[in-house]
């Protein structure tokens, strides 16, 4: 069986019951706040065989003068690494973080976006790994050597999947698309920002806090239920009319991630997001409760 969006603890400690080659597993912990917690809490103990994927080094390209504060990183940059960690073609990739899925998500958006489709997120996140029986490892993890056969990932872009800002700047207006940002209703009303250094959304957006999708125990809603939700907020549009952003990219991959669980593939990604935008002081900002 191939996972492609979500995958429960038990099933995957099923996978790793014996040495699985096909599998690879990382762990995406990470904090906004303290950019060195994620590494330390993976060295005090991490699923047996992961990869630590640090959203800063791994999952993101350095920030230049122009960008959002996660930019993506180069796509032949991306495959190679993922290729020298045991990602091939007939890999299933597993990724996690500490519960929600948040930083997990855009490991899953970044090998789905570089053409790998068996990547899901494990739904609990390492919470719920250790409550299913799972163990924990300590220390970093060695590996034997890929061959470069095995290993080949060819970077096949989904070009279309991403969004630039001149382009999120023309649909401003056009209601039959659907902007939609995953950041905290405070932030998107403007009335808190602690993190990036202008407070409020871009005019026309819409807000889905990412944590929507989520019950109370971490776990994602079940398909029928987020298609629901999805289903009222597209109101007769199309995904592929969806845009998601976030502050910096990152968390707008979990309503990405939601969306094709609720069975609506096709939305794509603002890339930059919130904090791209506000790099350049002509671009409107608004803020409030949204009012569409």
């Amino acid at each position: 069986m191939t996972f492609k969006t979500l995958i429960e603890a038990r099933a995957l400690l099923d996978l790793s019951a014996a040495p699985n080659p096909n599998l690879i597993v990382l762990d995406c912990r990470f904090d906004l706040s303290n950019s060195d917690a994620g590494r330390r809490a993976y060295l005090q103990g991490h699923i047996p065989g992961a990869y630590f994927a640090d959203l800063n080094q791994d999952l993101s390209a350095p920030v230049g003068p122009r960008t959002g504060r996660h930019p993506l990183p180069e796509a032949n940059a991306f495959a190679a690494k993922m290729s020298a960690w045991g990602v091939h073609a007939n890999s299933q990739v597993v990724a996690y973080d500490e519960v929600n899925g948040s930083f997990a998500a855009r490991a899953w958006w970044l090998l789905r976006w570089v053409g790998h489709s068996a990547v899901a997120v494990l739904d609990g996140g390492l919470k719920a790994w250790v409550k299913a029986g799972g163990r924990l490892n300590a220390g970093d993890e060695g590996r034997a050597p890929i061959s470069p056969a095995a290993a080949a990932l060819p970077a096949t872009v989904g070009a279309d999947a991403v969004v630039e800002a001149d382009e999120v700047a023309a649909l401003l207006g056009d209601r039959r698309r659907l902007l939609v940002d995953a950041r905290a209703a405070e932030r998107f009303a403007g009335t808190v920002e602690p993190i990036d250094p202008v407070a409020g959304h871009i005019p026309g957006a819409v807000n889905r806090p990412f944590t929507e999708n989520l019950s109370a125990d971490g776990h994602f809603l079940p398909a029928g239920q987020l298609r629901e939700q999805w289903d009222a907020r597209l109101n007769g549009r199309s995904p592929a009319d969806v845009v998601a952003m976030c502050g910096s990219g990152v968390t707008a991959c979990h309503n990405l991630l939601s969306l094709e669980i609720a069975g609506f593939g096709g939305a794509k990604l603002y890339a930059g997001s919130w904090s791209e935008w506000i790099r350049d002081p002509s671009r409107p900002v608004t803020r409030g409760a949204e009012r569409n």
